[in-house]
């Protein structure tokens, strides 16, 4: 029986020109542009949730006239 994967979901998105070679420049040698992406992805996602959670705390801003 094989290795169970750790990353099962595959996905494929066109990026703009450079920025593969952006990355490239910025990734360290113990780590992959794959890696870079991952980090990326999983930031942005916390970052919104954190946004998203902080909203649904607050309360409703009164309007003054």
């Amino acid at each position: 029986m094989g290795r169970k994967k750790e990353f099962p979901v595959r996905i494929t998105l066109p990026l703009a020109e450079g920025v593969t070679e952006r990355m490239d420049a910025l990734v360290s040698a113990e780590e992959t542009r794959l890696d870079l992406i991952r980090d990326a992805i999983e930031r942005e996602l916390r970052r919104r949730e954190e946004a998203r959670a902080g909203a649904q705390t607050k309360p409703p801003s009164s309007k003054g006239g």
